[in-house]
Order: C-alpha cells, then structure tokens, then sequence
C-alpha cells in the first residue's frame, strides 16, 4: 500500500492540490501556483485561513514561497520554499514574484531597519535571525556602519552575514535566544518553540532541518547508543519535543515548563517529563 502524502510538507486537499502531485493523489482540481515571497518581518502560517486557528510555524522576511490559492478575506494557502511546510498565510504578508537573489542574512536575533544609514532615525520595521535580504550599496555614519538593502532601508552591517558565510557553532546561535518567551509554532526572537529553536539555529549555519520534533528525530545525524556520553550539539528528543545540549549535562531548549528558551540540567528536564509519564526517546548527534 503506497503511503499517504504527509499533509504537512504536500499541498494536497480534497478539493485543491500542487499540479507536481497530478498521478500521485486525488483532488477535485490541480494548479501550478505562483512564485512569491514574504514581505513582512515574521510571517505567520496558520492551519485553516483564521487568524484564532493554530499556528504551525513562521516564515521570515524574504523567504520564497508558492501560493496555490487566495480567498477573499485575505488568505493565501502557501508552501514554504525552504522546508516545505504548506498553510495558510495572511495575503498581507506576501508579495508576487520570486525575491530577489539574497545577498546577506539577518544574523543576530532580532535588528533593525532604518530608512537610512542613521540609527537616530525612527526604525521602519524590524528583521529577525535567517532574514534574506539584498544589499545595493554601502552607507555609514558616526555610529556605525550599514548595508543598504533593497527595496530601500539600512540595516547596521554588523547584525547581517553574507550567503555563503554560515555561523560557526549552531549551538551559540541557539543560546542567543535564551529568555526568548515561548511561543507553539514560533521561529523568532519575538517567540519560539523548541523544534524551531533546532532548525532556526541550523539553518544559521548552512545546514537544513525539518521544521516538527517528529521529522527532525527521524533524520537529523546519527543515533547514539544507550550508555554513550552526551556533548555539546546533541539533540535530545522526547515525543513532541527537543532540547540542545550545551554540554554534556546541560539542556538548552524552548519549553512551556519556563514559558521560554530555557537552560537546565539534562536530569532535570527528564525527572520533570518522567513525573508527567514522558520519557526520552531518541538521542542523535550531528555529523562533526
């Protein structure tokens, strides 16, 4: 028996799906969708077209996506480019047409845009971590110097990194979020769940992760057998949940207990989620 499309990381409904699916699942209607790209600094992506619906992730500034359908209430049903994660995305958030080619990434948690080189002016928005943007030129002040970024505005150059030029340390990036409120389906520093956490932070540094615990559990590194030492940069998983090892006894990680990105003892973590009849169940480790 040919197993199910999983819905999340497939545009497939009953009634509407992706046209590269035509042959492979049933639907009243196939399309092609269009190519385009977030225009908002954090992008929610909803289960069902209503702003009270559940949250299932975030898509940043920048990022390409395909829109297969719009409503006219302002939904858009949309596939993440990067991870392939399919739902629905206020309308707002989205312009027409690919991004242009990025540059730079925004590489500090959280920065600002301002409409010129001069962080005295009143900022027009702000960009958080994984951000794609295009650089046009070069512009400096007192202060500082910056990036002149397309279609207009400046960021301050130090808080953006060049394509190409990932983050050494995964795990540094992951603490730069500590204290950060904890947020189901968050993948910023205005909030942030813990499978975001892990695939924000990869992704900083050039590497690709699935988006849910469930996906990054059955394929990110390699196993490690019952009895072996844990070090910094393992992932430890429970059912609906992970958590990033700054060393070989303390876990970093996003969670509803602290209501934020927290770090803890390992022993801690699991003595809590043992009590509430969770255990671990899976560790893996990253390839060196």
């Amino acid at each position: 028996m040919t197993k199910p499309l999983d819905p999340r990381l497939h545009a497939v409904r009953a009634d509407l799906a992706d046209e590269a699916l035509r042959g492979r699942v049933e639907a009243a209607r196939f399309v092609a969708g269009q190519p385009a790209h977030v225009d908002a600094p954090v992008a929610d992506l909803r289960r069902h077209p209503s702003p009270d619906a559940p949250l299932e992730t975030q898509a940043l500034f920048g990022e390409a996506i395909t829109v297969f359908e719009e409503t006219a209430e302002g939904w858009a049903w949309v596939q993440l480019a990067r991870d392939r994660y399919v739902g629905w995305m206020p309308s707002a958030s989205i312009l027409n047409g690919p991004p242009l080619e990025p540059t730079h990434v925004i590489g500090v948690p959280r920065t600002f845009v301002f409409p010129g080189p001069d962080i005295k002016q009143p900022p027009m928005r702000d960009l958080t971590l994984g951000a794609a943007i295009r650089v046009r030129g070069e512009g400096s002040d007192r202060n500082a110097d910056y990036l002149l970024i397309e279609p207009f505005g400046a960021v301050v150059r130090q808080h953006a990194r060049e394509i190409g030029a990932p983050a050494a340390d995964f795990v540094t990036v992951a603490e730069a979020f500590l204290a950060v409120p904890y947020l189901w389906g968050g993948k910023s520093a205005l909030g942030i769940d813990c499978s975001g956490l892990v695939q924000l932070s990869l992704q900083a540094c050039g590497l690709d992760a699935p988006r849910d615990t469930d996906l990054q559990s059955a394929s990110l590194g390699d196993v490690i057998p019952d009895g072996e030492s844990l070090r910094r940069g393992d992932l430890v998983f429970w059912r609906g949940h992970v958590g990033i090892m700054r060393d070989a006894e303390t876990l970093l990680h996003a969670n509803a207990h602290h209501m934020a990105t927290a770090s803890e003892p390992l022993a801690d973590a699991v003595r809590r989620a043992e009590a509430k009849g969770s255990s671990v169940t899976v560790r893996r480790r990253l390839p060196a």
